[in-house]
């Protein structure tokens, strides 16, 4: 009897928590959730906002002023909280949200001073880019003039958007710049090792380059132990911030290669997964403007996608264009061509939630800031950086106005001279059938000695001699073998003239050769084939270590079995691949060789596994075996650690958010799907080596049909919306794990939701 009564009691506690759930859900739906039906007064114009079943945005305007304003409003209702975090990651401001945690992250960013470069990049743009940002701002100041619901982010931390101004528009651009340009975390590589004990000649081997003769041996005074304190401290303070640009692949199929005889184009950047998407799908149309595709949201205009005259897609040039400068200091300043130079200093102050504001002094320099304070090493080198982002006549967005409107390669090109930071692959086809690619950006110049691999003496001599001429940067136009790919690898010929401005690091031609295998494989291409290219998991970093496995000698039966299924394998890396799993994590072993001598648990160079393999090396004869040796016993002790799981139920794409993450409400924020693939196939699964979860690949696809442009497809992973509440917050997920793609349509598109934006009437 006593229990029944508890049951009851039990089963009615039951039936409340529930209905207190249900009714708390519903409240804080409505509560969090913009309005996006209807009428929206505000400030402004009148425009209407029509929204497809997927979310996918469409703003119809009567002038690109009010177009520019209405895109603001969007991007604010469905991802103002992103919005907001992106600035306060550009102006150094997390401590004042997240507290003394995440003060190093803010001496971090305060010391690049990425916002101060944005405020001077705002006041070179021109009147047209300008009147875009401000109607942009004004939009997005409308809208929270309106006292709209606050994303759930802003209630947990307990606090309010500020206004927006112009520079919180560049300052994202910055960020993402800084993110493209890769280069000063190799160079801190090759000067930490250098600084512990190895030569210039081993460094090459464990870090090799494109295939070519080696770069000269940098001119740099004796590297003390403190160095590599520092370099490591700089190392260990760039890992706070994961490098999101990874890979991208595009390519453009001119018409005699294609079954509709016009061109098509494909784009996919790879870059950091998490919540929300770092892309938004939008099409902005306004009299003579009619533009559809990805946009980011923080910033105007379409980034990669067609209007009705071209297309085009991007991908990271992986091109230098950052160096260190390692300062002799004399006194209060530094010298420099003979002379002693004072800093220039900047005060720095960071409010801190719950803290005293901490102030910190910036060390400016005829480089660029002094990043290595931010470390505070006692006894080592000061370390300056030069960057093209930090140039005060920062054009960049200005090239997405005019590459937004161009018409044809002459307009395409003219977009091109814009782009200054940090450097892209710019792929582009025509309705008219034309094909071409552009290599974009300020693109240092360096005198003979240096190669941009090390950090250089800052005395003067090493500085740059200028800027790769705009008509010498590699471009391309209707090739004779009517095809265009880029996949971040070398783009240039031997005989290019600046043989080493794309050579500061190898990058694996895999994805490259991959992408060139496809096109080459059939006369003629649909817009289907180039779906299937974007999701191939084929691996040629697999098939260039086969034979390094023929000749493996494992010495347990267990490994002689499953070398020879590896060996029997299509190399495809898809998720429900035993031998997927096998082979990455017998990969993932090799990487203890360079242990060691690097101190790195993980080594990101095939090219000198494969070198080890084949010919030998000194880090083997440390081990008294040989390299086939040593990776016959990493395969059996491989196999030895567990039983083969499927590729997939390892090898998860996982999307993360920067705050929800890490609270109680991590189960309903993130997400975890199975994936295949890996870092090196084209359709890129990069992953943490420590758990094998993806944490970058493709935030966005698209396949554009020239033949048809309504005919085209695009898709990215999560959904439209950042709020955790929302039907669309990952909506589009299932989609993307599977490799479906959603119409890029323009007109004719179905309309679930239609929001008319009117003027306040007093």
């Amino acid at each position: 009897m006593k229990l029944n009564v508890i049951g009851r009691i039990l089963v009615g506690l039951l039936i409340l928590v529930l209905l207190v759930g249900v009714l708390g859900y519903f409240y804080l739906k409505q509560s969090t959730l913009p309005q996006t039906q209807g009428h929206l007064s505000l400030a402004g114009l009148t425009e209407t906002v029509l929204r497809e079943p997927s979310g996918v945005v469409h703003i119809i305007a009567k002038s690109k002023k009010d177009l520019f304003f209405a895109q603001g409003i969007v991007h604010a209702q469905d991802r103002l909280w992103q919005m907001d975090f992106q600035r306060r990651v550009g102006a150094g401001r997390l401590s004042e949200i997240l507290g003394k945690d995440v003060l190093e992250e803010d001496k971090f960013l305060r010391t690049w001073g990425f916002y101060h470069a944005a405020q001077a990049a705002y006041a070179s743009l021109s009147p047209t880019a300008k009147a875009a940002i401000d109607a942009y701002v004004n939009g997005i100041n409308a809208y929270l003039a309106t006292k709209p619901p606050l994303p759930l982010e802003f209630t947990l931390l307990g606090y309010s958007p500020e206004p927006w101004k112009p520079a919180d528009v560049m300052v994202w651009a910055k960020m993402l710049a800084f993110e493209l340009a890769i280069n000063r975390d190799t160079e801190l590589q090759r000067y930490h090792l250098l600084a512990s004990g190895l030569s210039y000649e081993r460094i090459a081997q464990l870090m090799p380059l494109y295939p070519g003769k080696d770069p000269p041996n940098p001119p740099l005074s004796k590297v003390h132990e403190a160095d590599k304190k520092q370099a490591s401290a700089l190392l260990a303070m760039a890992a706070l911030f994961p490098t999101s640009v990874k890979a991208s692949n595009n390519w453009v199929l001119g018409g005699s290669r294609t079954t509709s005889h016009k061109p098509l184009l494909a784009n996919d950047p790879h870059l950091g997964l998490g919540i929300p998407s770092i892309w938004h799908l939008m099409h902005l149309e306004a009299p003579d403007y009619n533009v559809i595709g990805a946009t980011l949201p923080g910033i105007p205009w379409v980034i990669i996608g067609r209007n009705t005259h071209i297309a085009w897609g991007i991908t990271n040039l992986n091109t230098d264009v950052e160096d260190l400068y390692v300062l002799q200091e004399n006194n209060d300043g530094y010298l420099y061509q003979n002379e002693v130079k004072p800093y220039q200093i900047r005060t720095e102050v960071i409010k801190v939630k719950g803290e005293p504001p901490v102030q910190m002094k910036v060390r400016e320099t005829v480089y660029g800031p002094v990043i290595s304070d931010v470390v505070e090493i006692s006894g080592a080198a000061p370390l300056a950086l030069r960057w093209t982002g930090h140039q005060p006549d920062d054009t960049t967005l200005d090239a997405y106005v005019a590459l937004n409107q161009a018409q044809n390669w002459t307009d395409f090109k003219a977009a091109m001279k814009y782009y200054v930071a940090s450097g892209l692959n710019f792929v582009y086809a025509d309705v008219k059938g034309n094909i071409g690619h552009f290599a974009a950006g300020r693109l240092p110049i360096r005198k003979s000695g240096h190669s941009g691999l090390y950090p250089m003496p800052g005395n003067g001599d090493w500085d740059w001699q200028g800027y790769i001429p705009f008509e010498e940067l590699p471009q391309y136009f209707n090739p004779e073998q009517d095809y265009l790919f880029t996949a971040n690898h070398k783009i240039t010929p031997p005989d290019y003239p600046y043989p080493l401005f794309l050579e500061g690091d190898s990058n694996p031609i895999y994805r490259a050769a991959r992408i060139e295998q496809m096109i080459r494989s059939r006369e003629k291409h649909s817009p289907a084939d180039m779906l299937t290219m974007q999701l191939d998991t084929v691996s040629l970093l697999y098939k260039s270590f086969k034979p390094v496995l023929k000749n493996l000698t494992p010495t347990e039966v267990r490994g002689q079995e499953w070398r020879e299924r590896l060996l029997a394998w299509d190399g495809n890396v898809s998720p429900d691949s035993q031998e997927a799993t096998v082979f990455q994590a017998w990969y993932l072993g090799l990487s203890g060789l360079s242990k060691p001598e690097t101190g790195e648990e993980y080594w990101y160079y095939p090219r000198y596994f494969l070198n080890a393999m084949q010919q030998g090396d000194v880090a083997c004869e440390a081990l008294k075996m040989t390299c086939l040796d040593y990776a016959s016993q990493v395969l059996d002790q491989t196999l030895a650690r567990w039983e083969i799981p499927a590729w997939g139920q390892l090898h998860q794409a996982a999307f993360t958010h920067p705050v929800l993450s890490y609270t109680p409400l991590a189960f309903l924020s993130d997400r975890q799907i199975p994936v295949g693939g890996d870092e090196f196939t084209v359709n890129v699964g990069g992953y943490d080596p420590q758990n094998f979860l993806m944490d970058f690949g493709p935030t966005y696809r698209q396949v554009i049909d020239l033949a048809d442009m309504e005919n085209s497809r695009y898709i990215h992973p999560m959904g439209q919306s950042g709020h955790l509440l929302s039907s669309q917050y990952d909506d589009l997920l299932p989609l993307w794990q599977k490799g479906d793609y959603l119409p890029m349509k323009t007109k004719d598109y179905p309309v679930a939701e239609r929001l008319v934006l009117e003027p306040i009437i007093p």
